[in-house]
């Protein structure tokens, strides 16, 4: 097989919660694979910086901030998006996640909603535009979900309601655009060492449980979660609909 098939030159991709961790590895990945950029956030000064650095490598990056908790602002982005860059190939749906751990007794409606809103919701409403800029040429769709999606996680019970859903919804979307070319797939990262989990790394107690169910005794990188991006991004990958690929150091095995 060529590496040519893991090209991603003059494709256009947008990336959601890139300022930083796993949406910033793997928009700098894109680029450095030869993707134009759409970069969104909510932090625009972290966004210029990583604008700055996909620019550094000879691709075109536009910065889109953006709550992805807001319609109108997912329609911004992906108009923008395809306005000033031609086209839209590619879309990461990574913004999410929990900065919380809670008992379903003591768990308040809010925590429910809030992480039902950013997680799920969200990728719904990103989902759908993206897929309307595509439907016509053809693109691939991909979900940062969560092993917690994939084995309910203790005391994270919304969040493994929300990223359960983004891995169903997202076989069931693969299954109707499969006949556009369209392609939907899913990749469960386990605990990775991101500024999101900072929450759990710097309590020893929390990271110990953490890395304790880990056969590989670590958590992951940021950058450990690009390959596989670039894989679903691309041409090696596309008879490949409806998965989901797990990067977990063998926490599912």
């Amino acid at each position: 097989m060529s590496t040519e098939l893991f090209s991603l030159k003059d494709k256009v991709a947008i990336v959601t919660g890139a300022s930083r961790g796993i949406g910033r590895a793997i928009a700098l990945g894109f680029a450095e694979a030869g993707a134009d950029v759409a970069v969104a956030a909510r932090s625009e000064g972290d966004l210029e910086t990583l604008a700055k650095e996909i620019e550094g490598l000879g691709r075109r990056a536009i910065v889109v901030p953006t709550d992805v908790t807001q319609r109108e602002a997912l329609e911004n982005l992906v108009n923008r998006s395809v306005g000033e860059l031609g086209k839209l190939d590619i879309m990461v749906n990574n913004a999410g996640g929990s900065n919380f751990m809670s008992p379903l007794v003591s768990l308040r409606p809010s925590g429910w909603d809030k992480l039902r809103t950013l997680n799920l919701d969200s990728v719904f409403h990103a989902t759908q535009l993206a897929a309307q800029a595509m439907v016509d040429n053809g693109g691939s769709i991909i979900q940062i979900a969560s092993v917690a999606g994939v084995q309910g996680a203790q005391g994270l019970s919304p969040y493994s309601a929300a990223k359960g859903g983004v891995r169903l919804f997202t076989q069931a979307v693969a299954k109707e655009l499969a006949s556009s070319n369209v392609r939907l797939n899913s990749i469960a990262p386990g605990w990775i060492d991101t500024p999101l989990n900072d929450w759990m790394t710097k309590d020893e107690a929390t990271l110990k449980f953490a890395t304790s169910m880990i056969p590989m005794g670590r958590l992951g990188t940021a950058e450990e979660i690009v390959g596989a991006a670039i894989y679903l991004a691309s041409d090696a990958s596309t008879f490949v609909t409806g998965t989901t690929l797990v990067v977990d150091g063998g926490q599912t095995a």
